[in-house]
């Protein structure tokens, strides 16, 4: 009786959240699996259902090919470095006498406090071939060998996966620092006690008491990767030649387009619905490869 009392209490608080989950996601995803089973311009009430064909031209469009390709490198080689990157220097900031630590935190995270067009220009700036940040750095200590055009067909994507590397570290770190800092410093004193090594204490205890968090980092990761956007547009455009083009910008060209209008809205949503079946198959992945045991501290 009273676990039935304390469900009708928790329902009014949960209900208005719910509501704007479903108006606002639930309701437009349903519609856009709709769109994507019709020819639309999205500029007449009139759609024109045409089925799976938008799915079947997917497997067989090179440059949406290519687009997921780039996707799915940036989700597990970019998401290799980033997540790395996040949890050493989580474990380095909270867990020794590093002097200056907060900045260090506060100059990782500032690229997420600038907007991602600004960090792309600043970026763009910095690749550019006559007086770019990076050749000149290179030609200063005689090694103007190394100077590329860094944001040609062959340097460009490694080149937008390093910036994104670099924009996106700090607030993954942030998420891994909030479980680190959670756990009690008994545990490490311990440790020490018994003589273990700095690598034995982040590896035995750090990492399987920070799991949960860590795979919120993985998660939310395979999300931001999916919709890459913002950062690699303000760069290239998805250029040259498609070689940074990802789904998204794809996705954007196919129902807007760049300098000459598209609008294939049905066309568009079905790489939208796609992407939204590859973030669910992930998710689900992660949850079924990453279950264990509560540890309770």
């Amino acid at each position: 009786m009273r676990q039935i009392g304390r469900s009708k209490m928790i329902i009014p608080f949960v209900a208005p959240a719910l509501l704007v989950y479903v108006v606002f996601f639930v309701f437009p995803a349903i519609q856009a699996l709709w769109v994507s089973f019709h020819e639309w311009s999205g500029f007449v009430p009139k759609m024109k259902f045409v089925g799976l064909s938008n799915f079947k031209e997917l497997l067989k469009d090179d440059m949406f090919l290519m687009s997921l390709k780039n996707t799915l490198t940036i989700t597990f080689i970019g998401g290799f470095f980033v997540v790395g990157l996040a949890l050493l220097f989580a474990g380095m900031l909270n867990r020794t006498n590093l002097k200056g630590s907060k900045v260090i935190r506060s100059i990782i995270f500032y690229p997420n406090v600038v907007p991602a067009v600004g960090l792309g220009v600043l970026w763009v700036f910095m690749y550019n071939n006559d007086f770019g940040l990076i050749n000149g750095i290179l030609k200063l200590f005689g090694l103007s060998s190394f100077a590329h055009v860094w944001l040609d067909t062959t340097w460009a994507f490694t080149s937008v996966l390093v910036a994104m590397i670099w924009a996106y570290v700090g607030f993954y770190l942030v998420i891994l620092q909030a479980g680190i800092n959670k756990i009690p410093n008994t545990l490490y004193e311990a440790a020490e006690v018994e003589g273990a090594g700095y690598w034995t204490v982040f590896r035995t205890i750090t990492i399987p008491l920070i799991w949960d968090s860590l795979m919120v980092v993985v998660v939310l990761w395979l999300i931001n990767s999916v919709k890459a956007f913002d950062l690699i547009y303000a760069m290239t455009e998805g250029g040259p030649s498609g070689t940074t083009q990802t789904v998204s910008i794809y996705l954007y060209d196919m129902a807007f387009g760049k300098r000459v209008a598209i609008f294939r809205m049905g066309y568009g949503t079905a790489m939208a619905v796609f992407l939204l079946i590859l973030v669910i198959i992930g998710t689900s992945i992660i949850r079924m490869v990453s279950r264990r045991e509560k540890i309770e501290f």
